[in-house]
């Protein structure tokens, strides 16, 4: 499996996002699961990946957190959490989908 966070140069989320992922592998020892990491550096850029704002974190190239209604740029993004609004999905929100796709 591959983990790739997407980002914009200056962004202040990304490496929180990364930590998180990290931590959620970490107790789920998971050693199959390399993680990398994409700038995205301009409109044209974000429009041709799809880009969701910054951080965007796909599995296998997919974006489990996409909404049909987000615009595609360099911009914040925003993840819905049990807590309220967050510059990253939880810890939680990523180990269910973790989980979920070491079994299938």
């Amino acid at each position: 499996m591959r983990i790739t966070i997407q980002y914009f140069d200056g962004c202040p989320h990304w490496k929180f996002a990364d930590e998180r992922v990290r931590s959620v592998l970490r107790g789920l020892d998971r050693s199959d699961v390399r993680v990398d990491h994409r700038l995205i550096n301009s409109p044209e850029a974000a429009e041709r990946a799809r880009f969701q704002g910054s951080p965007t974190i796909l599995i296998d190239g997919r974006d489990p957190f996409a909404s049909d209604n987000q615009l595609f740029g360099l911009t914040c993004r925003v993840y819905e959490t049990q807590e309220g609004a967050q510059c990253a999905p939880t810890e939680a929100q990523l180990q269910r989908l973790l989980e979920r796709d070491s079994l299938a």
